[in-house]
Parts: C-alpha cells; sequence; structure tokens
C-alpha cells in the first residue's frame, strides 16, 4: 500500500516506511561528498529566493561551507544583568537592547525565567541575560527566580550589577555582592533611576559596595547608557570563555535519582573514598557535590545531586532547595547519569528525573543500580519496564552496575565517552542534505489542505546538543519530524544525546513588478 494513504477526510496520512537502517546508509554510500555538498551550496542559494529575517541569515552564515562542511561561528560573549527586584534589569535590557522585548511593569517580580536576547554595540555582538530578582531566604517561587540569577552568573563573562540610586544600597544588594564577588566574574556597578544630573551625587555612596566606580543612568530615558555600553566593550571578551565549555578539562557529569537509590555510593565508589554520606535514611544528600575521580585513566568531575521526590512546587524547605541546587547542577553538567533502583518499579519520579534531563539538552547514561540484588523474575518485569515506560530514551546507554560492590563500575566510562562523543557531533551540511533529499523523495510528507510542504534546506545549528533546523514551505507534521529524527538516529547513531529538528517555514519572496 502507498505510503500516503488515504485518511477519512480525504487528506493523506503519513505511514513511516519499514526501510531498513542498513539500506538507507548503502544508498548515502553511493553518493559523493563533493557532489553532495555541490547540491548542498545549490540548495542554499535557492533559499534567496525566500522571504529571510536576519537570525535565518546569521543561522546560514555559520553553515557555509568549509573543509568539513561547516564552520563554526565564534561563541558571542556573555552579559548578565542582575539585580534585587523592581531596580529596572529589564527597563534596561530594552535600552541596550533598542527595542521593548523584555516584559516591564512598575512592580517587584515580573521578571522570573533567565532570559537571552541577542544585542550589538559598536558593531559587537553579545547575548544578554536578563534575570529574575535576586533576594536572600527566598520562599516558593522567589527562590526558584534567585537559583536562576545565580546560575546567570556562572554562565556569564561578565554581570552588570543595578542597583536603584533613589533607594542607595540595602541589605539585599549586600548578600548580591557577596553572591558576586564568590563568581569572581568582573562586575559593573549600574547606579539606575538617575533620571537627571542633580541624582548623578548620590551614586558615590555605591562605593562602599567595594564594586568600584558605579555608572549613573537612566534606563527608561536613556541617560548614561551609552557611556555604560562603551565601558562593557572594554570588559567583555571578544568570544566568550563560558558560552562553550571547553572540551579539555574533566568533564563534568551529574549524578541524578530520585532519594536512596545509590547515588552518593556510587560516588563513593567511584572516587575510592567514603567522599559523602551514605545512609539508608533517604534524603541525606542535600547540597550537590563535587569530586574528580579517575577511571579508565582519566579524570572526571562527578557531581552528586540531591534525591529529586516530587515536583518543585510541592517541594517545602531544605528539600525545595535541594532540588532547586540539583537543576542548577544539572545545567552545569555535560552528562547525566540517571541512576535506576533494579529493586523498585520505574516510578513516576524516575520518567520525571529523565524528562528534566531531556529538557536541559545534556547527554544522557542510564545506570540500573543494585544488579547484584536482582532475582529472575524481577529482572523479567525490570525488562518490561524499560520498554514500556522507558522507550522515549531507548538511544541512552544502559549500564547495569552495582554502587555497594563497584560491579560492572568500569563499563560506565565508555557509556560516558559515547553519549559525549554523540553530544558533540556535527554533520557536514552537505550530508546532511544528501540524506533529507533520500528521505523527502522516497516518502513525502503527506499533502495538508491542497498543499505539499516541501524540505529546501537543512542545516545543524548547534551541538551540545544536536539541533537541526529545516527551511521549508509549510508546517512539518509532528509524525514527519519525528521520522526524520529516527532517521537521523539510524544513520549517524546519536547514542547517548538528544537532538532537537526545528523546522522554519518561509515564503517566496514577491517579484517587484
Amino acid at each position: 500500500m502507498d505510503d500516503r494513504e488515504q485518511s477519512g477526510t480525504g487528506e493523506a496520512e503519513f505511514r513511516e516506511p519499514e526501510e531498513s537502517a542498513e539500506a538507507l546508509v548503502t544508498r548515502l554510500e553511493t553518493i559523493d561528498d563533493d557532489a553532495a555538498e555541490r547540491r548542498a551550496a545549490s540548495l542554499r542559494a535557492g533559499l534567496d529566493d525566500f522571504e529571510l529575517d536576519e537570525e535565518d541569515l546569521e543561522l546560514l552564515e555559520g553553515a557555509e561551507q568549509g573543509p568539513e562542511g561547516i564552520t563554526y561561528l565564534p561563541a558571542l560573549p556573555v552579559l548578565a544583568i542582575v539585580g534585587r527586584p523592581n531596580v529596572g534589569k529589564s527597563a534596561l535590557v530594552n535600552r541596550i537592547l533598542g527595542r521593548r522585548e523584555a516584559v516591564v511593569e512598575d512592580k517587584p517580580g515580573v521578571t522570573r525565567d533567565r532570559v537571552t536576547y541577542k544585542a550589538e554595540w559598536l558593531g559587537r555582538r553579545f547575548s544578554l541575560v536578563d534575570t529574575g530578582g535576586w533576594e536572600p531566604d527566598a520562599q516558593g517561587i522567589n527562590a526558584s527566580v534567585a537559583a536562576q540569577a545565580e546560575v546567570a552568573v556562572d554562565l556569564a563573562d561578565a554581570v552588570l550589577f543595578v542597583v536603584d540610586i533613589n533607594v542607595g544600597a540595602t541589605a539585599t544588594d549586600e548578600h548580591v555582592v557577596r553572591m558576586l564577588r564568590a563568581s569572581r566574574k568582573p562586575v559593573i556597578l549600574v547606579a539606575n533611576k538617575s533620571d537627571d544630573a542633580v541624582k548623578d551625587p548620590q551614586a558615590a555612596e555605591l562605593w562602599g559596595l567595594g564594586l568600584g566606580e558605579p555608572w549613573p543612568l537612566s534606563a527608561l530615558h536613556g541617560r548614561g547608557v551609552a557611556d555604560l555600553l562603551d565601558h562593557v566593550m572594554t570588559v567583555l571578551p571578544e568570544v566568550s570563555a563560558v558560552a562553550k565549555q571547553e572540551i579539555g578539562g574533566p568533564r563534568r557529569v551529574a549524578i541524578l535519582g530520585r532519594p536512596n537509590v545509590g547515588k552518593s555510593s556510587l560516588l563513593n565508589k567511584a572516587a575510592g573514598e567514603e567522599r559523602v554520606v551514605v545512609n539508608e535514611l533517604a534524603g541525606t544528600t542535600r547540597d550537590p557535590v563535587d569530586e574528580q575521580v579517575e577511571l579508565a585513566g582519566k579524570i572526571w568531575t562527578f557531581v552528586d545531586t540531591a534525591g529529586i521526590r516530587k515536583r518543585v512546587h510541592l517541594q517545602q524547605g531544605a528539600d525545595f532547595y535541594a532540588s532547586l541546587r540539583t537543576s542548577a547542577a544539572l545545567e552545569k553538567a555535560e552528562v547525566a547519569v540517571v541512576v535506576i533502583d533494579v529493586t523498585e518499579p520505574v516510578s513516576v519520579q524516575d520518567l520525571r528525573i529523565i524528562d528534566l534531563v531531556l529538557e536541559s539538552g545534556r547527554a544522557l547514561v542510564m545506570a540500573y543500580n543494585k544488579w547484584d540484588l536482582l532475582d529472575d523474575d524481577r529482572r523479567r518485569y525490570l525488562e518490561r519496564e524499560i520498554e514500556q515506560d522507558l522507550a522515549h530514551v531507548a538511544w541512552a546507554p544502559r549500564v547495569n552496575i552495582s554502587a555497594r560492590t563497584g560491579r560492572h563500575l568500569e563499563k560506565l566510562v565508555p557509556a560516558l565517552e559515547l553519549a559525549l562523543q554523540s553530544w558533540d557531533t556535527r554533520i557536514p551540511t552537505g550530508k546532511l542534505n544528501a540524506l533529507i533529499a533520500e528521505l523527502t523523495a522516497e516518502h513525502p510528507h503527506p499533502v495538508r489542505s491542497g498543499k505539499q510542504p516541501r524540505v529546501l534546506f537543512g542545516t545543524q545549528a548547534s551541538t551540545r546538543p544536536p539541533t537541526f533546523v529545516l527551511f521549508t514551505t509549510g508546517f512539518l507534521d509532528p509524525q514527519y519530524r519525528r521520522f526524520i529524527t529516527r532517521r537521523l538516529r539510524e544513520v549517524y547513531g546519536f547514542e547517548g544525546t538528544p537532538i532537537e529538528v526545528n523546522m522554519r517555514v518561509r515564503e517566496k519572496r514577491k517579484r517587484e513588478r
């Protein structure tokens, strides 16, 4: 039967073909690399007939053909804006961007998440990160906001610390200063809401914070912002030192799992010493614990994290803060080892932790712990649970271990290396478009509302995790995108890493009469 079987609505339904991956790989191997690159260049030229925005052009610039089919653009330096609530951080973001992007309202706590924007000054481009208000001893969602601000500082090349010149330095500002000093990042002190020169002398009081010269300005009216940005350009590096972690140093491995599955035991056994407290009482670990360990002749940075019990907004007290710090530790890691207790059924908490890793875009290794306690009956049930509940991460390397005895711990290293290698994988543009051409020619997208979407051009936007962008003439069904994702895995592996396939629907440019 034809793959484009007619549905009851009169539109074609896409049925994924049962073609083997080997047959597809064989066909791709017959395509000459030079021919594939020439074809990709031709497809890229064809995009000039379509309406493209600045982000499209920036993405395509990073996909220009080189010796290996693609070249990297240097990582943009990162500038984070922090401060207590309602000092005008988002207003300053909008002023720097030259447009109203960040939501601004005359009440504290409007911004909650970290939001990144692309900005430019004096011909230099950089990433600008807006954060929520930082408060010590925050409770509930405010604690989550504060944690996000701290992560933003860790992942920035320089920081703008915004203070309200009308209020002066408060106890909260002094707490923020201590946090900033601990980060050892370059900090520029901004005295906002100085609407005229009469208020500028009030900025002198802020010298007491010990962060150097304060810069009085008005984000609302734009007064003094240009001088501030001139100074920022002398502090920001040309290429970010943090936007892309260096591969040369120890790779960071976060150990995640629900309470009492053996995360701390795994770290202790890898380190060869009692590095962290292990107790049968669930929830012993509260703070992420970093430890450099040597496995298979290589140095790794293992991070033991607190067990995640339930949803963050349902947690209270120490468990709440432990969960926040666990999320922050995952964001700083490169690969996550999710530990599953094989003596108990796979739980909703296990699935939620895996989803947390997938949302973070980190590489993933599944470690099934307490394997030495497994009997035959439980093993049969476990395999069925893995097949049914964990099918969406079937691509993640699996290691059966015993953290208590050290059984098969040496198998963890090849799994980590495989996941990280996949996480860093980049496919040349020519080969990617050759694959897409094969797929769309043999199995075209179904017709929708009388039109058949076409894929014009594909490029890999980034690695870590591998992210692909398809320029199309229409919306691709989720099922068809999953089909492309599955074929990418079958041809190129990508074992141990999530991959993203995004699309940009573009219309043909109208001809001028």
